[in-house]
Order: C-alpha cells, then sequence, then structure tokens
C-alpha cells in the first residue's frame, strides 16, 4: 500500500532556501462571524502575532512576515528532510493549532465567543490554514518580501477607502464607488474626509516582521582580570 502514497518522496530542491506562505481559510466568513473592528482589528492582529511567534520557537526560521491572515516564512534549515507533504501539513496545522489555541484562552472575551451563535460558531470553528511551498533563490528574497509587502500596502489603502465609503453608502454602492479607483485617488477621498494615511499605526501599513536580534554585551571576568565579550538575542 506504500506505493499509493504517490508525493511521499517529493522534496524540495537541496541547497535552497524555501518561503513557506499560509494563508487563513475561510477567514472573510470568519471576520464576520467574530465582527471583527473595521478596517482592523488589533486583537486579531495580535493572535497572528503568537501564530508567528509559535511557529518561530518551534522551527526558529530566519524571518516571518504577515498581514491580513498571511504568514510568510523563510526558511534556510530545511525541516523533514525537505519532505513537501511533511512540511505543508505541520505548518499548516501548527499555524491552525495555534491560532485556534490563542483565541480561545486568550481572546475569548473579547470576541465574546460564548455569546455566538450556533451558525456563527459553525463558521468559526474549525480554523484552518493552506499551506504552500516556494523555492527562492537567496538574490529574490527581498523582492519576494517587498512583493508581500506592496499587497499589504494596497490592502491597507483599499480596507480604509471602502471603510469610509460604507459609513455614508450602503456595502453595494460603496464597492461600486471605490471600484478602479487608484491609490492616489483614494487617499483624496480618505483626506477629504479627515484621514491621512501617514498617521496609521505602521503594522497596518506596512506589516508584521518577525525575527531575531542580536547584540554583545561587555563584561570582567574577575579571576582572569580581562574583560568579556558575550552576545545576547530575542526574538
Amino acid at each position: 500500500m506504500k506505493d499509493y502514497e504517490i508525493y511521499s518522496t517529493m522534496k524540495v530542491p537541496k541547497n535552497s532556501s524555501i518561503i513557506i506562505r499560509l494563508d487563513g481559510r475561510k477567514f472573510h466568513s470568519l471576520s464576520k462571524a467574530l465582527d471583527l473592528v473595521k478596517p482592523y482589528d488589533e486583537n486579531f492582529y495580535k493572535i497572528i502575532t503568537n501564530v508567528c511567534l509559535d511557529i518561530f520557537n518551534q522551527f526558529a526560521p530566519k524571518f516571518i512576515y504577515a498581514f491580513s491572515d498571511e504568514i510568510s516564512i523563510l526558511l534556510d534549515e530545511i525541516p523533514f528532510s525537505g519532505r513537501v507533504e511533511k512540511i505543508n501539513s505541520v505548518f499548516a496545522s501548527l499555524a491552525s493549532s495555534s491560532f485556534t489555541y490563542s483565541l480561545l484562552n486568550d481572546y475569548s472575551n473579547e470576541f465574546n465567543l460564548d455569546k455566538l451563535s450556533d451558525n456563527e460558531r459553525n463558521i468559526v470553528f474549525p480554523i484552518s490554514f493552506d499551506s504552500r511551498i516556494i523555492p527562492i533563490y537567496d538574490a529574490s528574497i527581498s523582492d519576494y518580501f517587498k512583493w508581500r509587502q506592496d499587497e499589504c500596502w494596497r490592502n491597507c489603502i483599499n480596507g480604509y477607502g471602502i471603510w469610509a465609503l460604507k459609513k455614508e453608502y450602503n456595502t453595494e454602492e460603496a464597492n461600486e464607488k471605490i471600484k478602479g479607483l487608484k491609490s492616489n485617488e483614494i487617499h483624496d477621498l480618505l483626506f477629504e474626509r479627515g484621514i491621512n494615511l501617514n498617521d496609521v499605526e505602521t503594522w497596518k501599513k506596512r506589516g508584521i516582521g518577525v525575527y531575531k536580534r542580536s547584540w554583545e554585551i561587555e563584561g570582567f571576568n574577575p579571576k582572569k582580570q580581562e574583560k568579556t565579550v558575550s552576545t545576547r538575542s530575542e526574538v
């Protein structure tokens, strides 16, 4: 029967970094059921940050970048001997369980989970992420993260634009009015309504980055009567 597992031997290219991109499944419906604050819900992003930290603590990637319900994980040390099936399944399940745990244990009151209807609870749970693997050359890593950060910025502009218009129009009318507008036109629309995107918090405009920072500290060894230098690090 082992022969039927035709994808089990598929591996990522050797001597290559990879990026794992996770996306929340049906999070548009989840956001409605949880009644997330628009255009950004700070508690939701705290949960996403907790997911990133759990992934970092489990696999020590070089860098994690997140915005909306999307998480990109840069790995240069490839786990599970590079097996695609294993990497995708473990990272997707880790993100799903981490998000669920944080929502239930840390933010249950903030989202009034005990007041959800049966239908809303069925929409929210079970929570799941999908996963894809992107083999990447080192020279292209910065281009990848710039691409995702540009998408984050577009989401920010459009999110604030549609949020502002929905204060004046119904959903259908607001979507129609913002359709086809360029970024500078949405900027003007927001500015006319007293919203300056320059004043918006950086994490909303540029996303969330998780990485390990290291620094050196000097000390003194009294036995050897000499200065010492040690390295400290934190995520």
